[in-house]
């Protein structure tokens, strides 16, 4: 399991232009072979890759313009998701891989920090139990 003493120094808590999933080749790529885990209202879509920045993660938030019309409402859900990835990522820190994440909104409702947060949180335990531990052994 996951061993955490509470400190983190505060450059691994950043999220960087480096971290950030805006390649459209990638993306579609992601969507056509990558798995996926969902923790009601997020998902989250993922594939092992390798790209040559020397980063572990490049992470993508998407919210349907079908429930959530408004862009701004939107722009904040994606808000909420990046920070709370940015606020969690320690938990997947420990690989030697590299991956893509794309995290979905799927809710059709407002959603509190505290909810996404969970659920983030949630997902990036279950990767780590479903991918990571067990290419490690």
């Amino acid at each position: 399991m996951i061993k955490f003493d509470g400190h983190v120094d505060m450059m691994s808590e950043s999220f960087g232009k480096k971290e950030k999933l805006k390649s459209k080749k990638e993306i579609e790529l992601l969507f056509a072979e990558g798995k996926s885990i969902a923790k009601y209202p997020v998902r989250l879509v993922f594939k092992m890759v390798s790209f040559e920045e020397d980063v572990a993660f490049k992470v993508g938030t998407s919210v349907s313009k079908r429930y959530f019309k408004k862009a701004v409402d939107r722009n904040r859900i994606k808000r909420l998701m990046r920070e709370s990835y940015r606020k969690n990522k320690y938990i997947v820190a420990n690989t030697t891989h590299q991956f893509t994440f794309m995290f979905l909104y799927t809710g059709k409702e407002m959603p509190e920090y505290d909810l996404i947060e969970s659920k983030i949180k949630g997902i990036l335990l279950k990767f780590v139990k479903q991918e990571i531990e067990p290419k490690s052994k």
